[in-house]
Protein backbone atom coordinates (compact mmCIF):
# COMPACT_ATOMS: atom_id res chain seq x y z
CA UNK A 1 0.00 0.00 0.00
CA UNK A 2 1.32 3.89 -0.72
CA UNK A 3 0.81 6.62 1.23
CA UNK A 4 0.35 10.21 -0.17
CA UNK A 5 3.05 12.23 1.77
CA UNK A 6 2.10 15.98 1.69
CA UNK A 7 4.59 18.36 3.54
CA UNK A 8 4.13 22.50 4.27
CA UNK A 9 5.28 23.40 0.97
CA UNK A 10 3.18 20.58 -0.84
CA UNK A 11 -0.09 22.01 1.12
CA UNK A 12 0.51 25.25 0.27
CA UNK A 13 0.78 25.10 -3.20
CA UNK A 14 -2.30 23.21 -4.06
CA UNK A 15 -4.30 24.30 -1.47
CA UNK A 16 -5.20 27.90 -3.21
CA UNK A 17 -6.89 30.12 -1.40
CA UNK A 18 -10.30 30.86 -3.52
CA UNK A 19 -10.48 26.81 -4.17
CA UNK A 20 -10.37 26.02 -0.39
CA UNK A 21 -13.12 28.49 0.15
CA UNK A 22 -15.13 26.47 -2.56
CA UNK A 23 -13.97 22.94 -0.41
CA UNK A 24 -15.27 24.64 2.57
CA UNK A 25 -18.50 25.81 1.16
CA UNK A 26 -19.14 22.42 1.07
CA UNK A 27 -17.77 20.46 3.83
CA UNK A 28 -20.03 23.41 5.68
CA UNK A 29 -23.13 22.97 3.95
CA UNK A 30 -22.60 18.66 4.44
CA UNK A 31 -22.32 19.53 7.83
CA UNK A 32 -26.07 21.02 8.18
CA UNK A 33 -27.34 18.40 5.68
CA UNK A 34 -26.30 15.99 8.31
CA UNK A 35 -23.49 13.98 5.87
CA UNK A 36 -20.93 14.51 8.23
CA UNK A 37 -19.77 13.23 11.45
CA UNK A 38 -17.61 14.47 14.37
CA UNK A 39 -17.53 14.45 18.12
CA UNK A 40 -16.09 17.14 20.13
CA UNK A 41 -12.08 17.33 19.47
CA UNK A 42 -10.32 15.71 22.86
CA UNK A 43 -7.76 18.28 23.97
CA UNK A 44 -4.67 16.96 26.14
CA UNK A 45 -3.30 19.29 28.44
CA UNK A 46 -0.53 18.10 30.50
CA UNK A 47 0.33 19.33 33.71
CA UNK A 48 3.35 22.47 33.14
CA UNK A 49 3.60 20.87 29.52
CA UNK A 50 4.80 23.60 26.87
CA UNK A 51 1.82 22.90 24.91
CA UNK A 52 -1.43 21.06 24.45
CA UNK A 53 -2.11 18.38 21.72
CA UNK A 54 -6.01 18.06 20.39
CA UNK A 55 -6.96 15.15 18.35
CA UNK A 56 -10.32 15.77 15.97
CA UNK A 57 -11.54 12.80 14.29
CA UNK A 58 -14.42 12.94 11.80
CA UNK A 59 -16.33 11.40 8.67
CA UNK A 60 -17.88 12.50 5.24
CA UNK A 61 -20.40 10.38 3.40
CA UNK A 62 -21.55 10.86 -0.12
CA UNK A 63 -19.40 12.08 -2.43
CA UNK A 64 -15.85 11.61 -1.90
CA UNK A 65 -16.64 10.02 1.25
CA UNK A 66 -13.58 9.35 3.82
CA UNK A 67 -12.16 9.24 7.54
CA UNK A 68 -9.93 11.88 8.82
CA UNK A 69 -8.10 12.49 11.89
CA UNK A 70 -5.87 15.75 12.66
CA UNK A 71 -3.36 15.34 15.77
CA UNK A 72 -2.19 18.78 16.10
CA UNK A 73 -0.02 20.22 18.82
CA UNK A 74 -0.82 24.00 20.38
CA UNK A 75 2.59 25.60 21.29
CA UNK A 76 2.01 29.43 21.87
CA UNK A 77 5.49 30.24 22.14
CA UNK A 78 6.69 28.78 19.03
CA UNK A 79 6.13 32.00 16.97
CA UNK A 80 8.81 33.61 18.85
CA UNK A 81 11.52 30.73 17.04
CA UNK A 82 10.25 31.36 14.32
CA UNK A 83 7.40 28.20 14.24
CA UNK A 84 4.12 28.05 13.77
CA UNK A 85 2.16 28.04 16.91
CA UNK A 86 0.03 24.57 15.52
CA UNK A 87 2.14 21.68 14.73
CA UNK A 88 0.81 18.37 13.11
CA UNK A 89 -0.32 15.92 11.03
CA UNK A 90 -3.59 15.70 9.00
CA UNK A 91 -4.34 11.75 8.10
CA UNK A 92 -6.55 10.59 5.34
CA UNK A 93 -8.19 7.12 5.47
CA UNK A 94 -10.31 4.72 3.05
CA UNK A 95 -14.25 4.91 3.78
CA UNK A 96 -14.43 1.72 2.26
CA UNK A 97 -11.47 -0.37 3.69
CA UNK A 98 -9.77 1.77 6.21
CA UNK A 99 -6.58 2.29 4.81
CA UNK A 100 -4.24 5.19 5.21
CA UNK A 101 -4.60 6.98 2.44
CA UNK A 102 -2.13 9.98 3.10
CA UNK A 103 -0.33 12.51 6.08
CA UNK A 104 -0.28 15.63 5.28
CA UNK A 105 0.92 18.68 7.46
CA UNK A 106 -1.54 20.18 9.88
CA UNK A 107 -0.06 23.68 10.43
CA UNK A 108 -0.29 24.47 6.56
CA UNK A 109 -4.24 22.81 6.22
CA UNK A 110 -5.12 24.36 9.54
CA UNK A 111 -3.92 27.94 8.54
CA UNK A 112 -5.49 27.88 5.13
CA UNK A 113 -8.65 26.29 6.00
CA UNK A 114 -9.14 28.24 8.63
CA UNK A 115 -9.11 31.42 6.90
CA UNK A 116 -11.27 29.80 4.33
CA UNK A 117 -13.97 29.46 6.29
CA UNK A 118 -13.79 33.21 7.54
CA UNK A 119 -13.90 33.69 3.68
CA UNK A 120 -17.16 32.11 3.53
CA UNK A 121 -18.59 33.66 6.61
CA UNK A 122 -17.40 37.02 5.04
CA UNK A 123 -18.84 36.61 1.84
CA UNK A 124 -22.32 35.57 3.70
CA UNK A 125 -22.10 38.11 6.47
CA UNK A 126 -20.17 41.17 5.85
CA UNK A 127 -22.05 44.33 3.61
CA UNK A 128 -21.18 43.72 0.31
CA UNK A 129 -19.36 47.33 0.17
CA UNK A 130 -17.16 46.11 3.02
CA UNK A 131 -13.28 47.00 2.57
CA UNK A 132 -12.12 48.52 5.48
CA UNK A 133 -9.74 45.93 7.02
CA UNK A 134 -8.65 45.88 10.82
CA UNK A 135 -6.53 42.72 10.95
CA UNK A 136 -5.79 42.29 14.66
CA UNK A 137 -2.95 39.79 14.72
CA UNK A 138 0.11 39.56 12.24
CA UNK A 139 1.14 36.00 12.56
CA UNK A 140 0.25 32.94 10.40
CA UNK A 141 -3.28 33.31 10.44
CA UNK A 142 -3.23 37.02 9.61
CA UNK A 143 -1.63 36.49 6.52
CA UNK A 144 -3.92 33.81 5.38
CA UNK A 145 -6.90 35.65 6.57
CA UNK A 146 -5.62 38.93 4.72
CA UNK A 147 -6.14 36.24 1.35
CA UNK A 148 -9.05 34.88 2.39
CA UNK A 149 -11.03 38.28 2.72
CA UNK A 150 -9.55 39.69 -0.96
CA UNK A 151 -11.16 36.75 -1.84
CA UNK A 152 -14.61 37.80 -1.11
CA UNK A 153 -14.39 41.64 -0.63
CA UNK A 154 -12.91 44.41 -2.56
CA UNK A 155 -10.41 45.60 -0.18
CA UNK A 156 -9.79 49.16 -0.12
CA UNK A 157 -6.69 49.57 3.17
CA UNK A 158 -6.00 47.41 5.74
CA UNK A 159 -5.00 48.28 9.20
CA UNK A 160 -2.99 45.94 11.43
CA UNK A 161 -2.59 45.95 15.14
CA UNK A 162 -0.69 43.13 16.93
CA UNK A 163 1.05 42.54 20.82
CA UNK A 164 4.09 44.47 19.37
CA UNK A 165 4.61 47.50 16.95
CA UNK A 166 7.82 45.73 15.22
CA UNK A 167 5.30 42.81 14.08
CA UNK A 168 2.92 45.03 12.62
CA UNK A 169 5.73 46.97 10.74
CA UNK A 170 7.49 43.52 9.34
CA UNK A 171 3.90 42.28 8.19
CA UNK A 172 3.24 45.48 6.37
CA UNK A 173 6.70 45.54 4.90
CA UNK A 174 6.54 41.91 3.70
CA UNK A 175 3.40 42.08 2.33
CA UNK A 176 2.29 45.49 1.20
CA UNK A 177 3.35 45.09 -2.53
CA UNK A 178 1.69 41.99 -2.97
CA UNK A 179 -1.54 43.62 -2.81
CA UNK A 180 -3.51 46.54 -4.54
CA UNK A 181 -4.36 48.20 -1.04
CA UNK A 182 -2.43 49.79 1.10
CA UNK A 183 -1.63 47.82 4.39
CA UNK A 184 -0.72 50.02 7.64
CA UNK A 185 0.73 49.32 10.35
CA UNK A 186 -0.92 50.82 13.74
CA UNK A 187 0.55 51.17 17.37
CA UNK A 188 -2.93 50.11 18.88
CA UNK A 189 -5.51 47.51 18.59
CA UNK A 190 -8.35 50.46 19.10
CA UNK A 191 -6.42 52.79 16.17
CA UNK A 192 -6.85 49.29 13.44
CA UNK A 193 -10.43 48.68 14.78
CA UNK A 194 -11.71 52.32 14.72
CA UNK A 195 -14.02 52.69 11.38
CA UNK A 196 -13.41 49.50 10.19
CA UNK A 197 -16.22 47.06 8.47
CA UNK A 198 -14.14 44.35 8.83
CA UNK A 199 -12.48 43.10 11.82
CA UNK A 200 -10.19 39.74 12.22
CA UNK A 201 -8.72 38.58 15.47
CA UNK A 202 -6.07 36.10 14.58
CA UNK A 203 -4.07 36.30 18.30
CA UNK A 204 -3.51 34.50 21.20
CA UNK A 205 -4.68 36.68 23.65
CA UNK A 206 -6.10 34.94 26.60
CA UNK A 207 -7.99 38.24 27.42
CA UNK A 208 -10.45 40.73 25.33
CA UNK A 209 -8.22 42.94 23.32
CA UNK A 210 -11.50 44.33 21.59
CA UNK A 211 -13.86 46.72 22.90
CA UNK A 212 -17.57 47.55 21.89
CA UNK A 213 -17.36 50.64 22.02
CA UNK A 214 -14.37 50.85 19.06
CA UNK A 215 -16.64 48.68 16.66
CA UNK A 216 -18.45 50.53 13.85
CA UNK A 217 -22.35 50.06 13.17
CA UNK A 218 -22.36 47.71 10.46
CA UNK A 219 -18.96 46.21 11.02
CA UNK A 220 -18.45 42.34 10.39
CA UNK A 221 -15.99 40.27 12.35
CA UNK A 222 -14.52 37.02 12.45
CA UNK A 223 -13.28 35.96 15.96
CA UNK A 224 -10.30 32.89 15.25
CA UNK A 225 -7.81 33.46 17.68
CA UNK A 226 -9.21 31.11 20.60
CA UNK A 227 -10.25 27.89 20.48
CA UNK A 228 -10.39 27.11 24.12
CA UNK A 229 -12.76 28.05 27.05
CA UNK A 230 -10.11 29.38 29.08
CA UNK A 231 -9.05 32.32 26.57
CA UNK A 232 -11.37 35.07 24.65
CA UNK A 233 -10.23 37.96 22.26
CA UNK A 234 -14.06 40.12 22.81
CA UNK A 235 -14.87 41.55 25.31
CA UNK A 236 -18.83 40.59 26.72
CA UNK A 237 -20.55 43.61 25.39
CA UNK A 238 -19.21 42.65 21.60
CA UNK A 239 -20.84 39.05 22.05
CA UNK A 240 -23.46 40.44 23.16
CA UNK A 241 -24.57 43.45 20.95
CA UNK A 242 -23.16 41.38 17.78
CA UNK A 243 -25.41 38.87 15.62
CA UNK A 244 -23.60 35.44 16.94
CA UNK A 245 -22.46 32.97 14.11
CA UNK A 246 -20.76 30.01 14.41
CA UNK A 247 -19.06 26.79 12.51
CA UNK A 248 -21.01 24.59 15.36
CA UNK A 249 -23.36 25.04 18.20
CA UNK A 250 -22.17 21.87 20.50
CA UNK A 251 -18.77 23.17 19.96
CA UNK A 252 -19.58 26.72 20.60
CA UNK A 253 -20.99 25.83 23.55
CA UNK A 254 -18.53 24.04 25.36
CA UNK A 255 -15.29 25.23 23.51
CA UNK A 256 -15.43 28.90 22.44
CA UNK A 257 -14.14 31.15 25.53
CA UNK A 258 -15.48 34.01 23.45
CA UNK A 259 -19.35 32.80 24.34
CA UNK A 260 -18.38 31.11 27.50
CA UNK A 261 -17.01 33.99 29.15
CA UNK A 262 -20.06 36.58 27.99
CA UNK A 263 -22.55 33.15 29.07
CA UNK A 264 -21.13 33.23 32.38
CA UNK A 265 -21.63 36.77 33.33
CA UNK A 266 -25.19 36.46 32.08
CA UNK A 267 -24.81 38.20 28.97
CA UNK A 268 -25.88 35.76 26.44
CA UNK A 269 -27.03 32.21 26.20
CA UNK A 270 -27.29 29.50 24.05
CA UNK A 271 -30.27 31.57 21.84
CA UNK A 272 -27.95 34.26 21.48
CA UNK A 273 -26.68 31.88 18.12
CA UNK A 274 -28.25 32.61 15.60
CA UNK A 275 -27.30 30.22 12.94
CA UNK A 276 -24.26 27.64 12.24
CA UNK A 277 -22.74 28.77 8.84
CA UNK A 278 -23.87 25.54 7.36
CA UNK A 279 -27.18 26.70 8.04
CA UNK A 280 -26.41 29.98 5.98
CA UNK A 281 -25.82 28.18 2.88
CA UNK A 282 -28.13 25.48 2.70
CA UNK A 283 -30.91 28.52 3.83
CA UNK A 284 -32.02 26.77 6.84
CA UNK A 285 -31.39 30.12 8.72
CA UNK A 286 -30.81 33.87 7.81
CA UNK A 287 -28.00 35.92 8.00
CA UNK A 288 -27.41 39.71 8.57
CA UNK A 289 -30.37 41.42 9.16
CA UNK A 290 -29.94 44.93 8.66
CA UNK A 291 -26.68 47.42 7.21
CA UNK A 292 -26.27 48.85 10.63
CA UNK A 293 -26.11 44.99 12.69
CA UNK A 294 -22.78 44.03 13.87
CA UNK A 295 -22.34 40.17 12.72
CA UNK A 296 -19.72 38.13 14.52
CA UNK A 297 -18.13 34.86 13.33
CA UNK A 298 -17.01 32.87 15.98
CA UNK A 299 -14.74 30.33 14.78
CA UNK A 300 -12.98 27.52 16.07
CA UNK A 301 -12.34 25.11 13.69
CA UNK A 302 -13.86 21.65 12.77
CA UNK A 303 -12.61 18.37 12.34
CA UNK A 304 -14.94 18.03 8.95
CA UNK A 305 -12.95 21.14 7.47
CA UNK A 306 -9.37 19.02 7.99
CA UNK A 307 -11.30 16.07 6.23
CA UNK A 308 -12.07 17.89 3.57
CA UNK A 309 -9.63 19.33 3.07
CA UNK A 310 -7.47 16.36 3.06
CA UNK A 311 -9.58 14.65 0.29
CA UNK A 312 -9.64 17.61 -1.81
CA UNK A 313 -5.67 17.82 -1.32
CA UNK A 314 -4.86 14.15 -2.13
CA UNK A 315 -7.55 14.36 -5.52
CA UNK A 316 -5.57 17.63 -6.48
CA UNK A 317 -2.31 15.71 -6.02
CA UNK A 318 -2.62 12.46 -7.76
CA UNK A 319 -3.67 14.83 -11.05
CA UNK A 320 -0.57 16.99 -10.56
CA UNK A 321 2.01 14.64 -9.29
CA UNK A 322 2.95 16.44 -6.58
CA UNK A 323 3.68 14.88 -3.15
CA UNK A 324 5.67 12.21 -2.54
CA UNK A 325 4.16 8.19 -2.17
CA UNK A 326 5.66 5.92 -0.05
CA UNK A 327 5.39 2.59 0.47
CA UNK A 328 3.68 1.22 4.02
Amino acid sequence: MKVLVLNHADVERLLVMNECITVMRDALSRLARGEAYQPLRMIINPPEAAGDMALMPSYQSGGHSAYGLKAVCFFPDNPLRGLDSHQGGVLLFSAETGELMALMNASAVTAIRTAAVSGVATDLLAREDAGDLAMIGAGVQARAHLEAMKCVRRIKRVRVASKRFDQSRRFAEELDSLYSFHIEPVETVESAIRGADLIVTATTAPEPIVAREWIAPGAHLNVVGSSIASTREVDTATMASAALFVDRRESTLNEAGDYLFAMREGAIGPEHIRAEIGELLIGTRKGRGSANEITLFKSLGLAIEDLASAEYLYRKAKETGDGVWVEV
